[in-house]
């Protein structure tokens, strides 16, 4: 079995920029109507863009969570690629959580786990 992960979106092609940069994937091949970007790392599943006609509407019924040891650095790139902050950082349960979209408006988060989490040792470095 495989898991990928499949985000509808306007434009593909111009929102691909955006998660590349955001999650360290490069492009990988494929066929319109999307656009295949993957980890160069091989240690996480590959995201999918689906340009789809219709616009987004409501809140996402799944998202990306992007954790990562230090919040502000992270924040600061993420924010500079073109995401805007829907929810500013709060703790959520010990789990210091900012809540974010992409340039095309799709929600995701940007958690700092508890120092003694589960997945805290799961990061890498300073970043996610």
């Amino acid at each position: 079995m495989r898991v990928l992960m499949v985000l509808d979106c306007a434009d593909a092609d111009a929102l691909a920029d955006f998660w590349a940069g955001a999650l360290g994937y490069r492009r990988g091949r494929f066929h319109p109507p999307y656009v295949r970007l993957v980890d160069p790392r091989k240690r996480t599943p590959d995201l999918l863009l689906q340009q789809v006609p219709e616009a987004k509407q409501g809140k996402n019924r799944m998202h990306l969570d992007i954790q990562v040891k230090n919040l502000a650095p992270e924040l600061a790139r993420l924010t500079e690629l073109g995401a805007q902050v829907v929810v500013p950082t709060h703790d959520d349960g010990g789990y210091l959580t900012t809540v974010l979209a992409d340039p095309q408006g799709n929600e995701f988060c940007l958690i700092v786990p508890p120092a003694d989490g589960y997945d805290w040792g799961q990061l890498i470095g300073g970043e996610g």
